[in-house]
């Protein structure tokens, strides 16, 4: 049996990598990241940076991308459980503006990948959430972009009610970013 399997979303080049999980009386075992078994299922990409990212309840990081340099994304749930959103804003693309979402957590044990030319953002859902996630590029801040998380035109539906989440927590940044009616899509 594969170590992961890549699962195919409603939009073109966005997955889910399932990983096997090797149980015993000590506990689990897993590997979330091998570059080999990785091109054995298709994904060739590579990463260059890894980033691990603590956050509490209702906090929302996104929707964010950078351009150019465009990041890909692995990202995965080592804590907690977030709502992860992918919007494909290719412009060519037949999925232009829509959106993937799904939860995530240390028990479903999903990874998402999201690819270049995607806003990417996370709602947590719980206290104590621990994101990790690989990228394809560096950061560089004067690159960094993004559009408001309740931007009408790509209308996420976020699972405010069913978690109990009354209040968004954003960073000054986010609380800042533009909607899509103020800005040129870039890709």
């Amino acid at each position: 049996m594969p170590k992961f399997t890549k699962i195919e979303t409603k939009i073109k080049d966005v997955y889910y990598i399932q990983t096997k999980i090797f149980v015993d009386d000590r506990g689990t075992f897993m590997e979330s990241y091998n570059q080999k078994e990785f091109a054995s299922i298709g994904m060739t990409m590579l990463f260059v940076q890894d980033n691990i990212v603590t956050s509490g309840k209702g906090v929302l990081r996104g929707l964010h991308f950078q351009n150019p340099q465009s990041q890909g994304k692995l990202i995965r749930v080592v804590k907690g459980k977030i709502y992860d959103v992918a919007v494909d804003l290719r412009k060519d693309s037949p999925t232009f503006l829509e959106y993937i979402g799904v939860i995530m957590s240390k028990e479903n044990n999903k990874m998402l990948y999201v690819p270049e030319e995607f806003a990417h953002g996370y709602l947590c859902l719980t206290d104590d959430v621990i994101v990790t996630y690989k990228v394809t590029d560096f950061y560089h801040a004067e690159y960094d972009k993004g559009i408001k998380w309740d931007d009408e035109e790509i209308a996420v539906d976020w699972p405010l009610d069913e978690y109990g989440i009354e209040k968004i927590e954003l960073s000054d940044k986010d609380k800042k970013l533009p909607y899509l009616k103020d800005i040129e899509i870039p890709f």
